[in-house]
């Protein structure tokens, strides 16, 4: 392997990590392992810190193919609590306001589920990295300040309910570049005459990469670190 000519490798991300949090651990310990002082090390597409799964990895040259893998289809399996919203529209911060559930059948469900497929408008979330002026909108949110965002023009492929079972509704997802999973709760929450939010996500699937092809972090930068010493006891 030759991670300055450059690499690709799949990770399964943490729940808690941020996506820059990956990224700088593999970097620093192929900086350490390799004894260079710089080195490119860049992820393709963005997953929140209380959402896991598959996660791309690009070392070196290899990371001028993160366009194209940003722009792959996605795959997510998202649990949904309904009757509840949070500012974030996940549980990064507690519950604002709560709606009844009782009106909400199967029916109902299987009837506002399709609505959602095929190009939808999806506002962002104000607690997103959208930048508005120059600035992320999340610090207007964090500063108490209202942003108003644009809706994003974007592609659902699939949405198969899962599991039903209330206030807990959970759905597989197939989406292009650019949706917001929690904007989409948000938006199935309303459609349901109710309110959501995300209690659970984990990406499945970039393109043809899945999550049975990723590595642990762990296992993977010890095996980084493996593969190198054992490329450089080969050349003594």
């Amino acid at each position: 392997m030759d991670f300055i000519q450059g690499e690709v490798l799949y990770v399964n991300k943490p729940l808690h990590w941020t996506s820059f949090s990956l990224v700088n651990k593999l970097r620093w310990k192929l900086r350490k392992t390799l004894h260079i002082k710089n080195l490119k090390v860049g992820h393709a597409g963005t997953l929140d810190p209380l959402a896991t799964g598959v996660m791309i990895l690009c070392t070196g040259k290899s990371t001028r193919l993160i366009e194209s893998f940003q722009y792959q289809t996605k795959e997510y399996i998202a649990t949904l609590e309904l009757g509840a919203t949070t500012p974030c529209f996940d549980l990064e911060l507690p519950v604002d306001a709560t709606f009844p559930t009782e009106h909400i059948t199967r029916q109902l469900v299987d009837e506002v589920i399709p609505r959602f497929t095929g190009e939808i408008w999806q506002i962002p979330p104000v607690y997103s990295a959208v930048k508005v002026d120059g600035k992320r909108a999340y610090d207007y949110a964090r500063d108490g300040q209202e942003v108003e965002l644009k809706p994003k023009l974007l592609v659902i492929d699939e949405i198969e309910v899962l599991d039903f079972s209330l206030p807990v509704l959970k759905i597989r997802v197939v989406c292009s570049k650019g949706t917001y999973i929690r904007a989409l709760a948000r938006d199935i929450g309303i459609a349901l005459g109710s309110g959501a939010h995300l209690t659970a996500l984990e990406r499945t699937r970039i393109g043809d990469v899945k999550l049975s092809d990723c590595w642990e972090i762990d296992d993977l930068v010890n095996h980084v670190e493996k593969v190198i010493i054992d490329q450089a006891a080969e050349t003594l």
